[in-house]
């Protein structure tokens, strides 16, 4: 992913904010705060077949302290006229590998229970349900505008690098 990929993913990234089931964000950033805040060697894009782009994964630090710089917390978006189609997963497949070549042991998540297309995604990939913030925050747009929401905190921990 890089700034030229930015008026695609930012669009994506709108949906997911209206749609209401992606984010707590009411307001898609500027490309220079998603850049300040992702990672690079861990984001990427998914183009169809027709050249759009369809989809971005990134992820950023849990913490900034050495003892968690193998732990990170990612997004996967997909532009709704490509959900369903495996997009997901491809990006997903591909941030887990790069991710631990990276060094990467563990990658979080916060996910609206609600979201089942989400969750089916991230359990294929072998992410787990660690716990359930309730009531977390309210939702700042969408169909759930105002209300209080859940989280689920998933992770997947790596087979391959050692986080201790």
């Amino acid at each position: 992913m890089t700034a030229d990929d930015w008026p695609a993913v930012g669009a994506i990234y709108t949906q997911g904010i209206e749609d209401g089931e992606a984010t707590f964000e009411v307001a898609t950033p500027t490309w220079a705060a998603f850049d300040a805040g992702k990672l690079r060697n861990v984001r990427f894009v998914a183009v169809d077949t027709d050249g759009l782009l369809v989809g971005w994964v990134a992820a950023s630090p849990v913490s900034s302290r050495p003892a968690y710089r193998g732990v990170v917390e990612h997004s996967v978006y997909i532009d709704r006229a490509a959900r369903g189609r495996g997009v997901g997963r491809v990006l997903l497949d591909a941030f887990i590998a790069a991710s631990e070549q990276a060094g990467i042991w563990t990658i979080q998540s916060s996910i609206f229970p609600e979201n089942a297309a989400s969750r089916r995604l991230h359990e294929s990939a072998g992410f787990r349900t660690v716990g359930r913030r309730e009531r977390i925050a309210r939702s700042g747009t969408g169909p759930h505008a105002g209300m209080w929401r859940d989280t689920l905190l998933i992770e997947r921990r790596s087979a391959v690098v050692d986080g201790g």
